[in-house]
């Protein structure tokens, strides 16, 4: 149950034959990304559990989720606009059903990222998880 912006990363990372090109595609993603407004980068926002620091700034608007972020560190910038892209758009009750696991597997990122990189993307998920069901 991806949307579509998320399965254009997959699409994207089927033509990329090595990691270190998708690497480069996460970061280059992120990159693009707006940067977070320094107002909102307050103790609120920011995500405990991230070896970097991270901020994510949800919004739900007419029943839709969707949230921006920002980090210091641009690997992880880029793992942010990979999530926003999974998640941006959804009705806010079905934030919490996105196997985000399962969908970033199709990616292979697990397999690439340090064990504090994948620590802090399970805290991101689980940040913007929460905000849903509390919303929903």
């Amino acid at each position: 149950m991806a949307n579509a912006a998320f399965e254009e990363i997959v699409d994207d990372f089927e033509f990329l034959e090595d990691w270190e090109d998708r690497y480069r595609f996460v970061i280059d993603h992120g990159k693009a990304m707006e940067p977070l407004d320094d107002a909102l980068k307050v103790p609120a926002t920011r995500v405990d559990g991230c070896a970097s620091q991270v901020w994510l700034h949800p919004r739900i608007e007419d029943g839709y989720f969707s949230f921006d972020g920002d980090s210091d560190a641009i690997i992880v910038r880029g793992l942010i606009s990979v999530l926003r892209d999974l998640y941006n758009g959804l009705p806010v009750s079905e934030v919490p059903k996105v196997d985000a696991p399962g969908e970033l597997a199709r990616l292979g990122l697990h397999d690439h990222l340090s064990a504090q990189r994948s620590n802090g993307l399970r805290a991101m998920i689980e940040r913007i998880r929460s905000v849903a069901a509390e919303a929903a």
